[in-house]
């Protein structure tokens, strides 16, 4: 990755390479750089490409694939003269069923079938650490909450990396410390679904070339410290219609609103495993932090798994608490979205509302209230997703690919704890995790 230079007010030189981006299973972007001159032929009759060795692909017969460009993703990377585009996957002139970015816009298809449009507004967190030439990971702060005076060394850092998020289509909106120290959050403008999920890729990959610019790593591993708060991913959801919210009721939230919650919470505990994918995402929930551990919703209560946050106007919502930013944001939002619409169709009631604080009821009241946990394993959320039909559904053919590469994972993992002799129930970060998510 180039050096960033410092945010200079200027229209970048034209690019003369293309970078053509999908992400593979993890949501880790792939893909090659053409010449500039090669756009056209990109969009209309697509790029060949070698997709045998990439994650969650099917393998071997799966060598011939063809990237064609979505013509609306293009951008310009201001600091190195080149452009990216998004775009779908073609095998033998057909859809490739294991294309994330295919796999959401399947979703918003069906969506707009019903007049309905998805919008999400996405918050991944994420921590700063400086380069010390060993595996110790080292603070460049001690800041806290919205601290802002003194202890926040990345106020330069964050204020470049909005400076230059424009050029990538993304609108910020609030910059601030976290509950972590060295940890960060940019606030940007909520979009469509699908939108969202590119937005997603394009902010990684700003955060950590701005990041690299001084000297530091950034991370959205969803926890890389144990004992410090993880990142998290919260997803404001709404859904419109004809220009309408309709998840805004005339006093409160509407009927369609309440039955949305309904279905994530019905689907809570498989969703885990696309929306908290890694062995890493379990460590982060546990109790003593605000990551939710406890299928349940409640207004403004930031213990609960969903929670709806005040609004006035339009602004009426819903914040989905548990995701993290290892998820495959294209697959994590179409299995959510999916999840939701199903408590629509089957006019499914809201269960285990709470606003007092979940962590502080005991094992009585949460079974009276019907408060059931989430997994605490990856193990666990994929022995969910097994039993899930509605998300099953959704993955397509992606579903057996999905479960077989994070059975491997889940497998790895235990072979690692048993050579190392590290009990299995371990909550600490073991170096397993670090080299295989840090740069996620």
């Amino acid at each position: 990755m180039n050096k960033v230079k410092p945010f200079i007010d200027h229209s970048p030189k034209k690019p003369a390479f293309l970078q053509l981006v999908f992400v593979d299973i993890n949501g880790i972007p792939k893909g090659m750089e053409v010449p500039i001159e090669r756009y056209e032929e990109a969009v209309t009759d697509g790029i060949s490409f070698d997709g045998s060795s990439i994650s969650g692909f099917q393998g071997i017969e799966d060598s011939d694939l063809i990237f064609k460009a979505d013509p609306t993703t293009y951008v310009e990377v201001p600091w190195e003269g080149i452009a990216k585009v998004f775009g779908y996957i073609y095998k033998d002139n057909k859809p490739y069923h294991a294309d994330p970015r295919r796999i959401l816009r399947a979703v918003v298809e069906k969506l707009k079938e019903k007049g309905i449009t998805a919008y999400i507004g996405p918050e991944p967190e994420f921590y700063l650490f400086e380069k010390n030439g060993s595996c110790e990971l080292k603070l460049p702060d001690g800041g806290g909450y919205f601290d802002l005076v003194g202890l926040d060394k990345a106020r330069e850092i964050k204020r470049v990396i909005a400076r230059y998020m424009p050029a990538f289509k993304l609108i910020p909106e609030v910059l601030h410390h976290e509950v972590g120290p060295g940890q960060h959050e940019i606030n940007f403008r909520f979009a469509d679904a699908l939108t969202a999920a590119d937005n997603i890729v394009k902010f990684k990959y700003l955060v950590k070339a701005v990041a690299e610019s001084y000297g530091l790593y950034a991370t959205f591993m969803p926890k890389p410290l144990f004992g410090k708060p993880g990142n998290g991913m919260h997803l404001h959801i709404s859904l419109w219609k004809d220009g309408e919210n309709i998840f805004k009721g005339e006093n409160d939230l509407s009927d369609e609103a309440l039955y949305f919650i309904g279905g994530i919470l019905k689907h809570a505990r498989a969703l885990t495993a696309i929306t908290n994918p890694t062995i890493n995402s379990y460590k982060r929930l546990v109790p003593g932090y605000e990551a939710p551990i406890y299928v349940s919703w409640g207004y403004k209560n930031r213990s609960t798994l969903i929670r709806v946050p005040a609004y006035t106007g339009n602004g009426a919502r819903i914040e989905y608490r548990c995701p993290d930013p290892s998820a495959n944001s294209y697959l994590a939002f179409a299995a959510v979205l999916m999840a939701g619409m199903d408590g629509i169709k089957h006019k499914i009631e809201p269960f285990a509302y709470v606003e007092e604080n979940v962590y502080e009821l005991g094992e009585k009241e949460r079974d009276s209230l019907g408060i059931d946990l989430l997994p605490d394993t990856l193990e666990e959320a994929l022995e969910e997703l097994k039993k899930d039909k509605v998300i099953k559904e959704t993955l397509g053919r992606a579903y057996h690919n999905f479960i077989e590469y994070k059975t491997r994972e889940w497998e790895d993992y235990q072979k690692y704890l048993e050579k190392k002799g590290i009990d299995k129930k371990t909550t600490k970060v073991t170096e397993w995790e670090l080299e295989r998510y840090f740069y996620l």
